[in-house]
């Protein structure tokens, strides 16, 4: 079954055409990356289809009652507005079946009308039914499952409106997987999430019961999550059925049967022009003038025109050129912390921790939001100071920063002399370089404060790959940048001959390029002598996990005690029975007439809907 088609779409922005006559199929319970370069227009289909955006011309067909989850940008919420109620939000119409049920349950305790208590208990019961079969009973465990996966329990009680936009982004996207849609659209989902939280979305994602599209340039996320490729080139849009790391390896494969098809056809075309100047000469050199000949070179000519003609396939994208200038070497031991620790008021980031980059390392910082990772780069940079310890910086060290958050002090700077303000070189020189970054022409003249985050990026990755370091400080260097511009980094990374340390959550990345990783976990710093997905095996066993989840009861995040002693089969058989007695009770009172016999088995429904929570609570927690 086909959830979403769209047929010929047409979109222009500003005068420049992103794609016309652009049609697809999205089919039911699919699992889609949606990839291209940046710039190429998938935000742009995203808002088509979740209706943002009217397209120019063509149709969208969505299967009858779908509905469509997507985050174009952040929801306006009232003062006072917290972390939950937004989540709550999902449920709105739950939530006032609830309010209605409790209504009718104070009705009918005092209510002595024979008459009117049966119109209450019809509707009680209509309510009742279709508050279980959408999972009013489960509202509070479907919230505690996303906000423990997704690491967010510290937002549920603050105010909305005093979030960042990343803890803004995450409770959005919190709130949209509640909501359930039958057609996810997910852009750039990972950005604000740590690498345990990157994790549990891929396992929610591959269990979704709906279809699943995402737009991402992460090729961990990719190939655990996608099982096709909608990749969108120059307007057009290929469909390859396997994930990332497939789709690499067959659209290279694809490109090379394409060029070498052109190449055979461009030798056709070639011969037929040489045979038509040919034909022509020797019809003009008879005497008189050989109309046969004429007549087989125009039918010739007539053929050529008729030929389909095989499109170039390019094979090598402009990317962006990236080597680092040669610079003095620093001295053995880069960067070191001793012994040190770092409280912020009441939390404890971490107690005598120790760390250690010497020359030519590539080491990685990894951990959970919020574990100290950024506030081990400010103690490096001297932003902050240590509570305790020593921090020291090598003999000769150059330093170059990255971050991931960067701005300039004037945002109305044009590019280029924002550029020449960190490398001083003439304004035909920084034309050249700004060029290999991929600001061509009048591009170099817009304003720093118009750049989308991937151009700021390349902005600030063209003054250091052109300034006096031997040592790199890169914090989250792969955010929005695309993949193609990863690629480009990485391999202008492994080039480097000076140090690198870096705060990331792109795995791909980490795995690549660094081979040292140290660990923030539970305010302990655990070094590891390999790379992420090794430190990953490795971290159980120095740092086991405790049996603590945190769940949502009552707008707070609380304690889970420890799973259930039953087993998933009694659970089930418990929860068959009670269904039955509840059953049993409501068809008594819809039978009987005396109000205290009414209250008796009132009472004796409520218990047994009670029982009925704990034991869904208690399979949600198996399934845990």
């Amino acid at each position: 079954m086909i959830i979403c088609s769209a047929q010929e779409l047409s979109k222009m922005f500003g005068g420049h055409l992103i794609f016309e006559d652009l049609s697809f199929e999205i089919p039911e319970r699919a699992r889609i990356g949606l990839v291209g370069r940046n710039g190429t227009g998938k935000t742009t289909i995203f808002k088509l289809l979740s209706g943002v955006e009217a397209p120019d011309k063509g149709l969208i067909h969505l299967k009858k009652g779908a509905k469509v989850g997507y985050l174009a940008q952040i929801p306006q919420y009232k003062e006072g507005t917290k972390g939950i109620d937004v989540l709550r939000s999902a449920f709105s119409e739950l939530i006032q079946i609830g309010y209605r049920l409790k209504e009718l349950e104070t009705k009918m305790g005092n209510e002595e009308n024979p008459d009117t208590l049966n119109q209450l208990l019809e509707e009680y019961g209509k309510l009742q039914d279709q508050f279980t079969l959408s999972g009013g009973y489960e509202i509070e465990s479907d919230i505690a499952k996303i906000v423990n996966g997704l690491a967010i329990g510290e937002l549920v009680e603050k105010d909305f409106n005093a979030c960042s936009g990343g803890e803004q982004t995450k409770l959005c996207l919190g709130l949209i997987l509640l909501e359930k849609p039958d057609l996810l659209l997910l852009d750039e989902p990972t950005n604000h999430l740590d690498i345990v939280a990157v994790e549990w979305l891929e396992d929610f994602l591959k269990e979704y019961d709906g279809t699943v599209v995402c737009i991402s340039h992460d090729r961990y996320f990719l190939d655990h999550v996608i099982t096709k490729v909608y990749d969108l080139e120059d307007g057009e849009l290929t469909v390859y059925h396997t994930n990332y790391s497939g789709f690499v390896k067959e659209k290279e494969e694809r490109l090379m049967i394409e060029f070498q098809a052109y190449q055979e056809q461009q030798k056709k075309i070639k011969k037929m022009k040489e045979a038509i100047k040919r034909l022509k000469e020797w019809a003009n050199q008879a005497n008189p003038p050989n109309e046969a000949l004429h007549k087989r070179a125009r039918n010739m000519e007539r053929a050529l025109e008729r030929m389909e003609k095989i499109k170039r396939p390019i094979l090598d994208r402009k990317k962006m050129g990236l080597e680092f200038e040669e610079t003095d070497r620093s001295g053995k031991i880069v960067f070191s912390m001793e012994e040190v620790s770092k409280v912020y008021g009441e939390k404890i980031l971490f107690e005598s921790a120790s760390l250690h980059v010497h020359f030519k390392d590539r080491t990685a910082i990894v951990g959970q939001n919020g574990t100290g990772k950024s506030t081990i780069i400010k103690l490096l940079l001297g932003e902050e100071s240590a509570d305790s310890g020593v921090v020291k910086i090598g003999s000769n060290v150059k330093l170059g920063y990255l971050s991931q958050h960067f701005t300039v002090a004037d945002p109305n700077v044009r590019l280029i002399d924002a550029f020449r303000e960190e490398v001083p070189v003439t304004e035909g020189d920084a034309r050249h370089i700004l060029a290999k970054f991929l600001f061509y022409g009048p591009n170099v003249f817009r304003k720093v404060g118009q750049l989308s985050g991937g151009e700021k990026m390349r902005l600030r990755l063209a003054q250091l790959m052109h300034q006096d370091i031997n040592f790199l400080v890169l914090d989250e260097p792969t955010n929005h940048l695309d993949i193609d511009s990863r690629e480009v980094l990485e391999d202008a990374l492994e080039d480097f001959k000076g140090t690198i340390l870096a705060v990331s959550h792109d795995r791909y990345f980490l795995n690549k390029l660094f081979k040292k990783t140290y660990w923030i976990h539970r305010g302990e710093l655990y070094f590891f002598d390999g790379a992420y997905s090794w430190a990953k095996e490795k971290l159980p066993e120095l740092a086991p996990e405790e049996a603590v989840v945190q769940v949502v009861k009552e707008a707070r995040p609380k304690a889970v005690a420890e799973k259930p002693s039953r087993t998933m089969e009694e659970i089930e058989a418990g929860l068959e029975k009670v269904e039955d007695e509840i059953f049993a009770i409501e068809e008594k009172l819809l039978a009987q007439a005396d109000l205290d016999v009414i209250q008796e088995l009132y009472k004796e429904k409520e218990q047994k809907e009670q029982e009925r929570s704990k034991m869904y609570q208690d399979l949600e927690e198996l399934l845990a």
